[in-house]
Formats: structure tokens, sequence, C-alpha cells
């Protein structure tokens, strides 16, 4: 055997010591001067420390339908900018119909429906126009509801400040949210589920409110109530007459803060260049009217506009408390979601559970480890020892390596920790048994063990590789546990080829190094 490169023992005890250093952060508090790539515990998956596991169900089909409302918005104001006039306009679910007043305005109304509406199919039937939104869009339209659900969800609760929360896809239309160490189920559902649709539309001063109600509504208004309030001691909402149109909507909104004026809590909030250029616009042409500013369907506001408001600021208030503002701003910021959304699951896993799963997962590592250096010690001898020593220097790698990358460790990790402990093992033996086979050849003690390293290291090279690709595949495709276990899974086989192929024989070269002829082998 060859004089080992003295860079490859430089190489291995910095990882030893970087590792040692990774790991100590997960037993005990390490000093202020630990390097910060070092100093990250582990962090423990929603099985382990318990938490909040939600799955949130996207409305996608309420998505299509509000992109064809609007839609039929576009549709009206391109006729008026037309002056092409129409007798009917509908819009619902997946169509569009439009009935014009003079079929001498039916090839000009055809041209401007083709041209601003390729993602609908056009059907003509003499004055009336039907379309239909085209399959392939309504599915774009449906994954990115879920996709911009997913944004959303994670940016509210970013902001609660839940650390290192699962947040994926699942299926078409489905969103898995875990938060580990999360307790208050309930304040986590109530902030998911608001919509968060901000819109701006002004009070129909001109109609008749009590006509409406009886059924009489004006055309281009609706009626849109306010929050519930108690009156007399009965259940009060405040009914609005509104026009239809929506001046301005949250999807401007850049900011939301909670502010306190009066001893009143309210949400002051800031647009973008052009929300700011449509409030200044909307406040100049509308002063001494009022305008409504509407959440998730109910009116929560509906000031009187006293002059022109520029700077592109409004305020919010409603006689909320200061967790309701908060919320608010919280939901405001995040942006609104793209379509409603329902809970289908949802499970509480107490910190004692996931003690309990810690304590069980340590205790199966430690009785595995025990039973493979036993084994290894007893079948191997010297050499067994030799291949114990890596394996404990490979649990400080994974550990270490798992804290560094800020890994999340799970239950089904902690079986993949097991499992990498026997594959550890795996290659050790394959070096081991090469060994003893070219000693039974008949070559010296020293040859053999090169020879055995070196006729050994394809095939473990091999058999980790076909390993590592399938753990990938699960990673990639998997979700939630899958994910824990590939991740361990992962790490694992590369800590155990380094210390299986690097450790082990670095340990016997240098322990053969200096020793002269050597007659027998302890294997």
């Amino acid at each position: 055997m060859h004089a080992y490169p003295r860079w490859k023992v430089w190489l291995i005890l910095a990882v030893l010591v970087a590792s040692v250093m990774g790991t100590l952060p997960n037993i005990t508090s390490v000093p202020s001067w630990w390097p910060s790539s070092l100093s990250k515990p582990m962090n423990l998956g929603l099985d382990l420390k318990g938490g909040i596991h939600l799955v949130l169900e996207v409305d996608v089909d309420e998505a299509v339908n509000h992109q064809v409302s609007e839609s039929v918005n576009e549709i009206r104001s391109t006729f008026r900018s037309n002056k092409i006039r129409y007798s009917q306009l509908t819009g619902g679910g997946t169509q569009m119909s439009v009935q014009l007043k003079d079929v001498a305005d039916a090839v000009a109304a055809e041209s401007l429906l083709k041209d601003r509406f390729p993602n609908f199919d056009l059907l003509r039937n003499n004055d009336v126009f039907t379309l239909t939104i085209k399959e392939s869009e309504a599915k774009e339209i449906k994954k990115f509801a879920v996709d911009q659900t997913i944004e959303v969800v994670r940016s509210r609760i970013d902001q609660v400040g839940t650390k290192e929360p699962v947040i994926v896809k699942q299926g078409e239309r489905r969103v898995l949210v875990q938060m580990p160490g999360a307790k208050d189920s309930g304040y986590i559902k109530s902030l998911l589920g608001q919509t968060a649709l901000l819109e701006f539309k002004l009070v129909d001063e001109k109609g008749d409110l009590d006509k409406a109600l009886e059924g009489n509504l004006p055309a281009g208004s609706i009626i849109v109530y306010g929050k519930e309030e108690t009156r007399d001691g009965k259940i009060y909402r405040q009914p609005y007459l509104l026009k239809k149109h929506t001046e301005l909507s949250g999807a401007e909104v850049t900011d939301a803060r909670v502010s306190i004026n009066a001893n009143e809590y309210a949400v002051n909030l800031k647009f973008n260049a052009k929300g700011a250029r449509t409030f200044d616009k909307l406040t100049a042409e509308h002063v001494n009217e009022r305008f409504a500013i509407i959440l998730d369907g109910k009116v929560q506001s509906a000031p009187n506009i006293n002059e022109r408001i520029s700077g592109g600021s409004a305020q919010i208030t409603g006689r909320f408390t200061a967790l309701e503002a908060r919320d608010l701003a919280i939901v405001l910021r995040a942006g609104a979601l793209p379509a409603p959304i329902s809970i289908v699951e949802e499970r509480s896993i107490g910190p004692s559970l996931g003690q309990d799963s810690i304590n069980q997962g340590i205790h199966s590592i430690i009785i595995g480890a025990i039973l493979v250096l036993i084994f290894m010690a007893v079948y191997y001898r010297l050499f067994g020892m030799v291949a114990n020593i890596a394996l404990a220097f490979n649990l400080l790698l994974i550990v270490a390596l798992m804290s560094m990358i800020g890994a999340t460790l799970t239950l089904p990790g902690i079986a993949g920790i097991v499992l990498t402990i026997g594959m550890a093992v795996d290659a050790n033996v394959l070096i081991f048994e090469r060994i003893r086979e070219e000693v039974q050849n008949g070559k010296t003690p020293l040859a053999s063990i090169d020879s055995g390293f070196d006729k050994a290291f394809l095939t473990i090279v091999d058999a980790n590789i076909t390993t590592l690709i399938a753990a990938i595949v699960l990673f990639q495709f998997g979700t939630g546990p899958v994910k824990g276990f590939a991740v361990t899974l992962s790490v694992g086989i590369l800590a155990s080829m380094f210390t299986a192929i690097m450790v082990t024989r670095a340990i016997i070269a240098l322990s053969t190094e200096n020793r002269g002829r050597i007659e027998k082998l302890s294997i």
C-alpha cells in the first residue's frame, strides 16, 4: 500500500471538524462567535414538532367565472367606446351573451369581439352573439388560480411568523399546508380563508334604495350589504345601492398598515402608480358623492368624497378591533386570493405526540446502530472497528449537512437515517469481502487492501448512484413525508460514500503505513 496522500487526510479532518461544529447546535447552545452557517439546529417537521396540517381546495371554477365576468365589463366598455348599442349583456360560468339593438351593427360587433376576445369561441345568431371560453384558456386560468393561491397563502403565513411552513400543490386544485409549531388552528383558518377581494364602487345616489329592495333595481346597479351589527337586540345588515362597475380593486394596493384615528382602528392603503391615478381621477370627478369600500362582498364603509384625494392613499374604517385591523392589513398586503378556498382536511398534532415520535426514532437509530456495530466488530474484527468509526463519522456528517442546508427532519426522515446506517456499512462489507477474496487468492495483505478498495469502488458507486437517482425522483414527485424521506436518504448516501471510500481507507492506510511487512490481516 502506497503512502496515503496528505491532502486527503487534511480534507477528512476539515470535514470532521465542520461536522462536529454543525452537529453541536442540535445538542446545546453555541457561542456567538460560532460560524453562522454551522449554528443552525435541524428543523423538525410537523410529525416531530407538532403543529397544524391543512388541505385547502381552490374553487377553480369560480376563478373562470370571475374571468368571464371581467370580460363582460370589457365588452360593455368596448361597445360604448365604439357606439355599438346592445339590449342585453349577460355572463356567467363559461359563457357570455350579448344582444344588439340594431342588427346593422352586427358586422362591426363581430369584428371587435373576435379581435378583443381571441380566447373565446364566438357563435353568432343574427343579432345575438355567444362567447364561450376556450377549454385551453379555462385550464390555464385554473392552474394559475392554484399557483397564485399558493403564493398568497405563503405570504400570509410568513407575515404571521410561522417558521419553515410546508406549502405545496396537491393534484389539480388542492394545496397542502403544514405549519410546525403552530397551535391556534382557528386563527390560521380564519386568516387563510379570507378571500380579501377589495373593491371600490360608487354609491348610486340617484337610485331609490327602497324600490331597489322591492325588486325595481336600476340598470347598472346592485345591492350590497354591510357587516352584521346589532340594533335593538336584532342582527342587522345595512343595504347599499351601488354602481355595478368596480372603479378600483385590491390588485392596485401595494401596502396596508394599521392606524388609530379617534380611538378607532383603521387600515391605511397605498396604491401603485396605476391605482393612484385611478383613485385621483375618481375622487376628482365625484366630489360630494359617496364611494363604498367592499371587502369580500361586504361594505366596510361608504365615506363621502369631500375633496379630490391625490397621493395614492386611502383609508378603510369599520369599527375594527386591533386584531381585525391587523389581519386585514396582512391579507391586503399579501394580495387577494384568486378564488375562494375551502378546508377539506384538518389535523392538529400536539408536541407531546411529536416528542414521542422523536424518542421512538432516536431509540430505533440507537438500537440499529448498536446491532450493526456489534456485528461488524465480531465478524470483521479490527477492520470492523474501523468501519464502526467511519459509521459514527457518517452520522455526524448527516446531521451537520441537514442542519446546514436547512432540511426538515420528519419521521420518515428518521427512517431514512436508519436505512442509511445499513447502507453505509454495506459499502464497507463489499470492500472487506473483496479484501478477503484477494487474501485467499494469495496476494499479500497490503496488496489485498489496495486491490479490495480499488475493485469494490465501482460497485459501491454504481449501487449508491442508482439509489440516489431513486431518492431524487421521490423528492421531485413526492409530497410531505415522502420528500422528508428522500432528503435524508440523499444526504445519507453522499455521506456514506465519503466515509466508506475515503475515511475507512484513510484509517487503514495510516495504521499500516509504517509497520513494514504485515503477515496477517485482522479481518
